[in-house]
């Protein structure tokens, strides 16, 4: 499927990583060709040799009030310190946007795992009796976006989406729905979710931990997306232009080249490519990409099911002016996603 795009454009970005906050300290680490993983603890189940990217440096205080970021779990952490970034990054002042016209849409993998399992423990350790309420809010998938909508008071279209490796780009997908639609004038999308011993332990006991989990990370990778004619109005810096979308929900057995064929698009040949999820993973879509530099955060950051938003923001911020950008993103069993940008061009609003 190829979505029409139309006058949207990328004014702002940001993410929290094991790198640290903002999009500078990854782009430092592909410059040195290193890398911000540490060794996974002896202690957690299949974790001996492995690495992940735990984000060590985070402090939610340093984003948000002590006494609303007690109330929050890990990756609603995550998902308001990058708004806020990226909202900033953006020149956005919130005063001077009507709250009605700018949403978010997240895409969030395990978000709400560790105030679950807590909040469950409470009930099989001590029956209803032993439940938390506190903890409830935070047990679901939206509590990120819901909490950055309410931190940074976005009153327009909130939504969050779970698509495995593809959960950022589905929710990216949306947002631009969103503003293609005139039901908003800005969005905040991107990804978030955090890490836990827990879901290390998941991964191991269904024998993907080595595969699929292996290089774990977590974090959020939050991109400001603006009708042109807005941005315009504002006179902002133009940072990107989405110039189209593809998609596949799966490449069939014996078809595979033209799943990749129409996924692609004309778009084989680009300046900058980021691979995402386990597009790296698969030949037919490597093979066919060329670009003057393509990265995978992988092994720089980690992955999780929603850091696509991290690869789309650092792609961004990669591409020069009137360069062109392809962001491919891949789950095992599908879907699979192309994102193609242009670098900081002007658009006709």
């Amino acid at each position: 499927m190829n979505t029409s795009i139309k006058d949207i454009v990328i004014t702002g970005y940001s993410a929290i990583t094991s790198a640290g906050s903002g999009i500078e300290p990854i782009l430092e680490l592909l410059r040195s060709n290193s890398d911000a993983l540490t060794p996974v603890p002896d202690d957690i189940p299949g974790g001996l040799g492995q690495r992940w990217g735990k984000a060590l440096a985070f402090k939610a205080t340093d984003f948000i009030a002590p006494l609303k970021a007690r109330k929050m779990d890990r990756c609603s952490q995550f998902a308001v310190a990058a708004s806020g970034l990226a909202l900033k990054d953006a020149g956005i002042d919130l005063r001077l946007v009507a709250p009605e016209r700018i949403g978010i849409a997240l895409g969030c993998g395990f978000g709400g795992v560790a105030n679950s399992a807590e909040f469950l423990a409470g009930y099989f350790n001590g029956g209803v009796n032993g439940l938390a309420p506190m903890l409830f809010p935070n047990t679901v998938s939206n509590a990120p976006a819901s909490n950055a909508s309410i931190e940074h008071g976005l009153k327009g279209p909130n939504v969050t989406l779970v698509q495995r490796f593809c959960s950022a780009e589905s929710a990216f997908m949306m947002a631009c729905r969103f503003i293609n639609e005139g039901r908003a004038d800005i969005m905040l999308t991107g990804g978030a979710d955090d890490l836990m011993p827990l879901m290390m332990a998941g991964f191991a006991a269904t024998g993907q931990l080595r595969r699929y989990a292996a290089c774990f990370g977590e974090g959020s990778g939050i991109l400001v997306l603006e009708s042109a004619r807005h941005a315009a109005l504002r006179g902002v810096e133009i940072k990107g232009v989405v110039e189209g979308i593809s998609t596949v929900g799966l490449l069939p057995k014996g078809n595979e080249l033209e799943g990749v064929d129409r996924l692609l698009s004309g778009s084989d040949s680009s300046d900058v490519v980021s691979l995402s999820g386990t597009a790296s993973e698969n030949p037919l879509l490597v093979q066919r990409v060329r670009a003057e530099s393509s990265f995978d955060l992988s092994t720089v950051t980690g992955r999780s099911l929603a850091m696509g938003g991290v690869s789309m923001a650092v792609q961004l911020a990669c591409l020069k002016k009137r360069r062109t950008g392809l962001h491919l993103a891949a789950s095992p069993e599908g879907p699979y996603y192309a994102i193609r940008f242009s670098g900081g061009n002007p658009v006709q609003s």
